[in-house]
């Protein structure tokens, strides 16, 4: 009788063991997959949108750049650029897809060795969150915007997507290229945690400056991890 007892506690131990296996085992393989399937799918994409937008890069006048051709009077060269840059990026698309998502732009923070493509804002529920970056806010589909462009991204822990944000710090360059090619600097200016809750961040005043959020969560998962970047 003692050895039946004994051998049916043996049984449970082990079954619990198997199970607890089993779900290291699918953790891990989870983990794999965020890591090398979808990093190399992204390289992938964020490849291929900087090789369809490469003959589209538009180039911002020189201030007090002397034209030797015809000369047009009374003319803004600064709201032509900006004309030019608000329509090819709305009307042309890169044509690039990842993971079924359309691709608007790429992110490169060279600081954390991140390049990813850039997702519009939560495609597909949050499936678009789990294998990129997406526009969190405005809503839409344009980078590169006067005003506040929030950024989200997860935080895997396993240096995918925003799990390096920890390490980043002030002065620290970004670099977001849209469709019609064009790739601006922001320099990060302000880091800081806040609880999930918090969207204030987001609509805020940039007094007619283009800026971006950074947002992810905490090693934690308790709060956010926010960063700012403006455009220099």
């Amino acid at each position: 009788m003692f050895n039946s007892k004994y051998s049916k506690t043996l049984t449970v131990i082990l079954i619990i063991v198997i199970i607890i296996i089993i779900g290291l085992l699918i953790f891990w393989g989870i983990d794999v997959y965020r890591k090398y399937y979808i990093e190399e799918a992204a390289g992938d994409a964020y490849g291929e949108f900087q090789n369809s937008v490469a003959n589209k890069v538009i180039t911002k006048p020189v201030e007090n750049e002397v034209v030797l051709n015809d000369v047009v009077p009374d003319v803004d060269e600064n709201a032509i650029y900006q004309n030019t840059t608000n329509n090819e990026q709305s009307s042309s698309g890169s044509g690039v897809t990842y993971m079924g998502f359309d691709v608007i732009g790429t992110i490169e923070i060279p600081a954390t060795d991140v390049k990813y493509p850039i997702i519009p804002e939560y495609q597909n529920g949050l499936k678009a969150l789990n294998v990129g970056i997406v526009v969190l806010y405005p809503a839409g589909d344009k980078i590169n915007q006067v005003g506040n462009t929030v950024l989200a991204g997860h935080n895997y822990k396993n240096g995918t997507f925003f799990s390096n944000n920890k390490k980043l710090q002030k002065g620290d360059k970004i670099y977001i290229t849209d469709t019609s090619g064009e790739r601006v600097t922001y320099e990060i200016t302000k880091k800081y945690e806040t609880s999930t809750s918090d969207s204030s961040y987001m609509n805020r005043d940039t007094n007619g400056k283009r800026e971006i959020s950074l947002t992810t969560c905490t090693d934690d998962t308790k709060n956010r991890l926010i960063i700012w970047a403006e455009e220099v």
